[in-house]
């Protein structure tokens, strides 16, 4: 059983989050840039044309799978991001302790 705490969300807690999940939007968004122009710099040929389409067309499938922002859902999404250095646990300063516990947990597997 999931605990109350978890699954309750304060106005401000629901601002944190958002702003959080924002930031680490802008950063996912901003690494596949910068993967795109070293990229495309190198290309000569049309299969290395569609080698960069064919990764913009999995990285969008994958930025709109985890960019999901759903309160039910967030604490995995957070611990995800987390683990993946897209979100420090301090933008998350705010939320309920167990809440930042969890994703703390969650983001070490």
């Amino acid at each position: 059983m999931v605990e109350p705490a978890l699954n309750t969300w304060t106005d401000d807690e629901q601002a944190i989050a958002q702003e959080a999940f924002s930031h680490a939007y802008g950063r996912a968004v901003a690494t596949v840039i910068s993967t795109l122009r070293r990229e495309a710099d190198s290309i000569h040929t049309a299969p290395a044309l569609w080698r960069l389409h064919d990764y913009l067309s999995t990285q969008r499938h994958v930025m709109e799978g985890r960019f999901d922002f759903r309160l039910e859902g967030i604490l995995f999404t957070f611990a995800s991001l987390v683990k993946e250095n897209l979100l420090e646990l301090q933008e998350l300063d705010g939320l309920d302790a167990d809440k930042i516990a969890k994703i703390k947990a969650m983001s070490r597997f």
